[in-house]
């Protein structure tokens, strides 16, 4: 394992179109899937090239966006060599600014923009993971798992003392307690239950 004197923290490039040709991609499979969407749901028969022709849009601003995107992130990135959320604040105006060009006016590509800037901004901020937190890849995922049980358990003891006995929930030598007091309350002896056959 690498010391932490020796480790490299300097901001290596990225290659921008790479990464911009393969969010285009991708996110024009999205928008292909909206669009197919979109025309399944048109009141008349369009037929299945209206994904392309009536739809079509959806599928190019989806495309144009996610690459947009992309783009800007990794050379915002690569020209102030570091990497935080300022870059992706940046890709998610010029996104969005796409997207507000569609209104054909300056408030809604600086509305649209700026929304997705912010948005974008705050989920990379707080960890960039619909999820929560990001998991240390370096710690044993076993290891991780038997903290987070160690910090959950409680010694049975202290269980049955705030809870007490009975609706199931029975300290061991339960049985001889129970037949005392029956015998000490009532006079009643009463024999030790059998062990169950399973």
């Amino acid at each position: 394992m690498a010391n932490h004197h020796d480790e490299d923290h300097s901001y290596h490039p990225k290659d921008a179109i790479s990464a911009a040709v393969k969010a285009t991609a991708l996110t024009g499979g999205v928008g292909l899937f909206a669009s197919a969407v979109q025309n399944t749901l048109t009141r008349q028969n369009v037929g299945p090239l209206g994904v392309f022709l009536r739809s079509g849009g959806t599928i190019s601003i989806f495309a144009a966006m996610g690459g947009t995107y992309e783009f800007v992130k990794t050379a915002s990135a690569n020209l102030r060599e570091k990497e935080d959320p300022l870059n992706t604040a940046l890709g998610g105006f010029f996104a969005g600014a796409l997207m507000g060009m569609r209104s054909r006016t300056f408030p809604a590509l600086l509305g649209y923009g700026t929304t997705l800037a912010v948005s974008m901004y705050a989920f990379d901020y707080t960890g960039g993971s619909l999820f929560g937190y990001k998991k240390d890849h370096s710690e044993d995922e076993f290891d991780r798992r038997q903290k987070i049980r160690k910090n959950y358990q409680s010694p049975a003891e202290e269980t049955f003392a705030q809870l007490g006995e009975g609706r199931g929930i029975y300290a061991p030598g339960y049985e001889e307690r129970r037949r005392a007091r029956i015998q000490e309350s009532y006079g009643i002896s009463v024999p030790p239950s059998p062990i169950p056959a399973s």
